[in-house]
């Protein structure tokens, strides 16, 4: 059999560190992503998609954001959507999942609401969900797998979300704790997990598929799902990584000093991507920079690049300026105005961490100021 393992699609995700513009372009992207994966089970042949959890981001959603992923997976109706609730999306009374199965659902959409068996008779398997019905469950939901009475001769496959021992926490009182050896105690010949954005293989029979569409810059390797391939009973899984995420991730670091470093950043930045407008970087920056290449690094880097960029974060708290003279006479050659910029490179040379950031802005936005008022004054 062939199946495609993916899981925490977090459809309704919000993005509060983007503008309203580009937050709707990654929320359409993780919508996109289920039509990515329709068209690679088709390609490959699977007949089987497996969802371990995370469907949704959150209960409360609009009609709309609901049936969203539903419409998408209806476009594919020679391929078996299995679906299972998570953390994000638990299985409550009356909550998300109930009014999802009271408004019915495609023929070949599945929500595995209940710890329950599922003979995939066309494939001679069977599959076994571990559904959460609470944020934070205590006890491995996986735990029945070991005894669930099934014909024999199936294949066994298991579909559970959250924490593997030794991957996010050596405890087992961690919430919603599974077992890594489940495979093995269950008879599984693949356990397909959830909860962990990036993909990770705890055994050649346990793997957790990542999001297809990366969400954070700490994420490893998202951006995927996983082609599994199982010749019968008792035969290894073969598991193969396939590309379903558009929009790349990226934390950079760069000591910058000179102009020419600026310039280095700059072809460095652009050359990231072929389509950088698909990309969203991370950047932390430290070094030293005179007041007149602080604004030179603005214009390049903060208003230039950031405008190819689909979003561009500045961490500029190690970054600090070295005022050289001509930027203090810029600003002015004496007065109370230069004792005032005198005073904010001193303080910004020395003294507490938020001090040096504070005096360090205050001289910065002094020396803009002044330039656009000379400006200003032509």
């Amino acid at each position: 059999m062939k199946l495609i393992h993916t899981s925490d699609w977090q459809i309704g995700k919000v993005f509060r560190f983007l503008d309203n513009a580009n937050m709707g372009l990654l929320q359409d992207a993780r919508l996109r992503a289920i039509t990515r994966l329709g068209e690679l089970a088709t390609a490959h042949g699977a007949r089987h998609v497996l969802v371990a959890g995370d469907v949704y981001d959150m209960e409360a959603l609009s009609p709309r954001s609901i049936n969203q992923p539903i419409e998408r997976m209806r476009a594919f109706p020679d391929l078996r959507w299995h679906l299972l609730p998570g953390n994000h999306d638990p299985h409550r009374p009356n909550g998300l999942w109930d009014q999802i199965l009271r408004r019915g659902l495609p023929d070949n959409v599945h929500v595995h609401a209940a710890p329950e068996p599922a003979i995939l008779e066309d494939d001679r398997a069977v599959l076994l969900p571990a559904p959460l019905q609470h944020r934070r469950a205590i006890g491995d939901p996986t735990t029945y797998m070991d005894d669930a009475t099934v014909p024999d001769g199936l294949i066994r496959v298991g579909l559970a979300h959250g924490t593997i021992t030794g991957f996010g926490s050596d405890d087992r009182d961690v919430p919603n704790y599974i077992a890594p050896d489940r495979p093995d105690k269950a008879g599984l010949s693949y356990l397909a997990l959830g909860d962990w954005h990036g993909q990770k293989k705890i055994n050649y029979r346990c793997w957790y598929s990542g999001t297809p569409e990366p969400d954070a810059f700490d994420v490893i390797d998202g951006g995927q799902a996983l082609l599994v391939e199982i010749e019968g009973l008792g035969a290894p899984p073969t598991v193969t990584p396939v590309t379903t995420g558009h929009y790349t991730w990226i934390s950079l670091s760069q000591q910058i000093n000179t102009r020419g470093d600026i310039d280095f950043l700059d072809g460095k930045l652009r050359g990231v991507a072929k389509d950088l407008n698909s990309v969203l970087v991370h950047l932390a920056i430290e070094g030293a920079l005179s007041l007149q290449d602080r604004r030179y690094f603005e214009e390049r880097i903060v208003e230039g690049v950031s405008a190819a960029l689909c979003f561009l974060r500045v961490d500029d708290r190690r970054l600090f300026p070295r005022p050289t003279p001509e930027d203090l006479d810029q600003i002015d050659r004496g007065g109370f105005v230069r004792a005032a910029a005198e005073e904010l490179k001193r303080q910004s040379e020395g003294g507490g961490e938020i001090e040096r950031a504070i005096a360090a802005e205050a001289l910065q936005r002094l020396y803009i100021e002044h330039m656009k008022l000379q400006a200003a004054q032509k």
